[in-house]
């Protein structure tokens, strides 16, 4: 805000200076100081009153931000691997921790079936090929899923070509 405030104050003082050159001062200010500050005022104002009217009425970019959220699958219903595999760690722990309690034991049923199901998917099969490739191991080993998954996606990541 600052430097918009200063280049466009001296940008157009050069245009209206020389109204103030005659000016005798007021309360011992030359009049000078009283347009730059005149001018910086409604620069200042016009800037913040344009940004204003942008975010609050035209908000082009908030509508343009959610529809790009809503789009991207790995923020509204996919896991991104690492995720998954941390959500995994969280859930086992949260398992472990609540033992007893049926709502806690069954949020955690719904988070394995969610990452078995993630686990279908191509990425999660592209993320195994490349740990198996970059580890030279075939970890990560993935406790939460069940063997047929496991073993199902062992099958993809095999399948997967390099690029």
């Amino acid at each position: 805000m600052g430097f918009w405030v200063t280049t466009l104050t001296l940008l157009i003082w050069p245009y209206i200076s020389h109204r103030f050159t005659d000016s005798s001062p007021i309360l011992g200010i030359h009049p000078t100081y009283f347009g730059l500050l005149g001018i910086a005022s409604m620069v200042a104002l016009s800037v913040l009153s344009i940004g204003w009217a942008y975010d609050v009425f035209l908000g082009l970019w908030r509508e343009h931000l959610t529809v790009v959220t809503e789009r991207n699958p790995f923020s509204t219903y996919m896991i991104a691997p690492p995720m998954g595999l941390i959500l995994a760690q969280t859930n086992a722990i949260l398992r472990k921790i609540e033992p007893e309690d049926e709502d806690i034991q069954r949020h955690c049923d719904f988070v394995d079936r969610w990452l078995e199901w993630n686990s279908e998917n191509e990425i999660w099969a592209r993320a195994a090929n490349s740990f198996n490739k970059i580890i030279n191991d075939d970890d990560p080993y993935l406790f939460h899923l069940s063997e047929e998954a496991r073993d199902n996606l062992e099958k993809a990541s095999k399948k997967i070509q390099d690029i």
